[in-house]
């Protein structure tokens, strides 16, 4: 799929010279982002499930431990 990615000038600046200095295209490095952001966020998603799972499953003993 393509897509438009709209940058200031400085933004396209910075990203050329990284590019530049990595002796990689500007797309490597944005889709390079683009994949560490998602991996992240997934990450992020996936240890919030587990904190609900174990705060349901243990809800009893912290209820207890509680009192």
């Amino acid at each position: 799929m393509a897509m438009t990615l709209r940058l200031t000038d400085d933004q396209t600046e910075a990203l050329r010279q990284r590019a530049e200095f990595e002796g990689r295209s500007m797309q490597q490095i944005v889709l390079a982002a683009v994949d560490e952001y998602l991996a992240r966020h997934a990450a992020e998603e996936e240890v919030l499930r587990l904190g609900a799972k174990s705060r349901e499953r243990w809800r009893n003993v912290l209820d207890r431990l509680g009192e």
